[in-house]
């Protein structure tokens, strides 16, 4: 079980890790840059193109690291697994309570008729942020996993 499960894990976690690491290099730069209604529209045709393709990669994750945490030969492994669960979880965390809410709101606004308090309820320094973050979190996992499997090997 452990040999089918660590490629999966590996593979799982390197799909959303770099998917994450695109948007801190040129998703997110250039979302930023846009002025307001270009970017509502922009934004919700990105946000709905990783939907359910990221979900299904950091749930997989977790998933798998905990797996292996129950079957990993070595408790050193086992040890990293679970850290590594534990960052992609946390992930997921911030993606369904920070990024989620916005993307689904962005697909609700008309480009060409925003709210009058658009500039103020401006979701992208906050996304931003948040979106930073659940990238080093996932980013950190897929190191982690890559530091299990290196102990196994």
């Amino acid at each position: 079980m452990q040999t089918a499960l660590v490629p999966l894990v590996l593979l799982l976690n390197g799909l959303a890790a770099g998917v994450l690491f695109g948007t801190l290099l040129g998703g997110f730069p250039y979302l930023a840059s846009l002025p307001a209604g270009q970017y509502v529209h922009a934004h919700a045709y990105h946000g709905q193109r990783y939907d359910p393709a990221m979900p299904l990669c950091l749930v997989g994750t977790v998933v798998g690291d905990l797996a292996l945490v129950l079957v990993a030969e070595q408790a050193a492994a086992r040890g990293l697994f679970g850290l590594a669960g534990l960052l992609a979880l946390a992930t997921a965390v911030i993606s369904l309570t920070k990024n989620a809410p916005v993307n689904r709101w962005m697909r609700t606004l008309d480009p060409d008729d925003l709210p009058a308090d658009f500039a103020a309820r401006d979701p992208r320094p906050s996304w931003g942020a948040w979106n930073r973050l659940r990238s080093a979190l996932t980013i950190a996992a897929l190191v982690v996993n890559c530091a299990a499997l290196a102990v196994l090997l």
